[in-house]
């Protein structure tokens, strides 16, 4: 198989992640990926999407009431600004770094490495730095480059240009990032984009700073956000949580309320490894995210092999979206949704003891009880509550 990872003990870690790979996988093409196409495939790009990312810049922000007024646009973008500047810093070379390449070294390596003794301290040692940096979460895989995508953009034209890392990387530090709880509940609204814009501002810093930090102890560390590789496959193969049908992780932390960021690296770190709790097990039998997507573009039914649409990766068997519908929706909202966030059964407070007593049914063979008991969950607050303080 292409691409196939080294080691022996990789389709064990493979079935516990719940990655089912074929024979027809191959690497997936960033230029495929939906927010580039909507750059130069027609059959994404309209004027809806131009003015989608108009809006970022306060440009022909539309005036339609609650949620998607000139404040609260104003607080989505100022959301976003630290991740856009990182971004931006080396656009005129074709580099949009944190989504369509990989974000440069600000910090040389040390020329004299620390040396590891005990790699599972060493790890814990990254997890408490990457906590003080403020990262939520933090778990550690092996450097799997089934995962990376095949190439990187050119965003000068959008053409293809190769996806170079060091040669000697060998593992993949994983930072998870919780979105305010208050604003996820406003989607759809431009005033919950201010929730995602929040943690790519967060992950941009932390990222950085973390990977410094490797680096000073004279390691490669590239920081990345949504450039370079897959991360989901990444986040479940390091522990953190389990794949969903709203094409989110689920995390007993924080459910998919989640942002999340990686350091490819070769400092010695041992591995975690994938988790399952039983989230596969419920999404089986809950459908309230596709039953709520307004462009039905959620599936329904089993996981199945992508790859028929050349926004999906091909050749995995897992839950798939129809990334037209669902980004059609965000252009025509100008903003980004997350209905399906919003609205699955484990967008919980875990640190209540109701939701916690909730989770461990939901991942046992009472699912199906709990399933029941959420059927009353998920109502929207409006953003105009979420501007007074009022939070009932």
């Amino acid at each position: 198989m292409k691409n196939s990872p080294k080691g022996p003990n990789h389709k064990k870690i493979d079935g516990l992640a719940g990655i089912e790979v074929t024979n027809e996988f191959t690497r997936f093409n960033q230029r495929n990926d939906i927010f580039t196409r909507a750059f130069w495939d027609d059959r994404v790009q309209s004027k809806q999407t131009d003015a989608f990312f108009a809006s970022y810049r306060m440009e022909a922000v539309p005036r339609r009431g609650n949620g998607f007024t000139q404040r609260d646009f104003a607080l989505r973008n100022a959301a976003w600004l630290i991740s856009d500047v990182v971004t931006n810093r080396y656009a005129e070379e074709g580099r949009r770094e944190g989504f369509q390449a990989p974000i440069s070294y600000d910090t040389p390596i040390a020329p004299e490495k620390i040396k590891v003794e005990d790699k599972t301290q060493m790890s814990a040692e990254i997890k408490h730095v990457a906590k003080f940096f403020g990262a939520d979460l933090c778990g550690i895989t092996d450097f799997d480059e089934r995962w990376l995508y095949l190439n990187r953009i050119d965003t000068r034209d959008f053409s293809e240009t190769p996806n170079e890392l060091p040669g000697d990387l060998t593992s993949v530090i994983v930072l998870g990032h919780e979105m305010d709880a208050d604003l996820v509940a406003t989607y759809p609204s431009a005033l919950a984009g201010a929730a995602t814009g929040r943690e790519y501002s967060h992950e941009a810093a932390i990222v950085i700073q973390l990977a410094a930090y490797i680096r000073n102890l004279g390691y490669e560390a590239v920081a990345s956000m949504n450039d370079t590789g897959l991360v989901i496959p990444y986040a479940v193969k390091a522990g953190l949580g389990e794949y969903a049908r709203n094409q989110m992780v689920i995390t007993p932390e924080f459910g998919p309320r989640l942002r999340f960021s990686k350091i490819f690296t070769n400092l010695p770190v041992a591995h975690d490894t994938p988790n399952p709790q039983g989230f596969r097990g419920f999404c089986d039998i809950c459908t309230k995210c596709a039953d709520a997507c307004p462009v039905k573009a959620l599936p329904y039914g089993t996981p199945k092999i992508g790859g028929e649409n050349i926004s999906a990766i091909k050749g995995v068997r897992k839950w798939t979206s129809n990334a037209e519908k669902c980004f059609s929706f965000w252009a025509k909202t100008t903003t980004d949704c997350a209905i399906c966030m919003r609205i699955c059964p484990f967008n919980r407070d875990f640190s209540k003891w109701i939701n916690k007593l909730w989770l461990k049914m939901a991942l046992s063979r009472f699912r199906k009880i709990a399933l029941w008991i959420e059927r009353r969950r998920g109502r929207r607050l409006k953003p105009d509550n979420w501007w007074v303080g009022n939070k009932g």
